[in-house]
């Protein structure tokens, strides 16, 4: 983090509804210090429409959010990572790319609101309890003292957030 910058991925399968929202969320609350960006390891190549008007109705940006391949983040020229934290349990069981720099990495596993089938009520309902979960976790990261914290405890912190609930606090 030379540039007083620490950059964030975001991985889920799809790439169109998690780390979409967690891209949008970490840009939100990073205020200048945390840049967010997100990918899949099979894109659907479109985001979900309630994904983008759940953060419209949030009033957070939705502008230049896509559905793209992890590929862009291991390669040359990529923006380094400081983060890389998977969203969702099919990309975290799966060999990701090699992320130059050793960025930290920790599960932040969601359900997917996208996979919710059914009437459009219990759709929404499922993408505003993906977007309170990660609001919850996106807001306890960045309010981490992660200059002061040492490698190993960092990493118990990441865990840590990754099995919260919004009605919990990490320690």
């Amino acid at each position: 983090m030379p540039d007083g910058l620490y950059r964030v991925l975001f991985l889920c399968t799809g790439n169109s509804a998690r780390s979409i929202l967690a891209e949008a969320l970490l840009n939100q609350w990073g205020r200048g210090r945390f840049r967010g960006f997100s990918a899949g390891s099979h894109p659907r190549g479109s985001v979900d429409p309630i994904a983008l008007e759940l953060l419209k109705r949030m009033n957070l940006p939705t502008a230049g959010l896509r559905s793209k391949s992890w590929d862009e983040f291991a390669a040359p020229g990529a923006p380094p990572l400081d983060f890389v934290f998977t969203v969702c349990d099919h990309a975290a069981g799966e060999v990701c790319p090699y992320w130059p720099g050793q960025p930290m990495t920790a599960h932040w596993g969601v359900p997917d609101p996208a996979a919710v089938e059914g009437a459009d009520t219990e759709k929404w309902m499922a993408f505003r309890e993906a977007f309170r979960l990660l609001d919850h976790r996106i807001k306890v990261f960045t309010s981490l003292p992660l200059a002061a914290l040492d490698r190993i405890k960092l990493q118990e912190r990441l865990d840590a957030i990754g099995k919260a609930r919004p009605a919990e606090e990490i320690r």
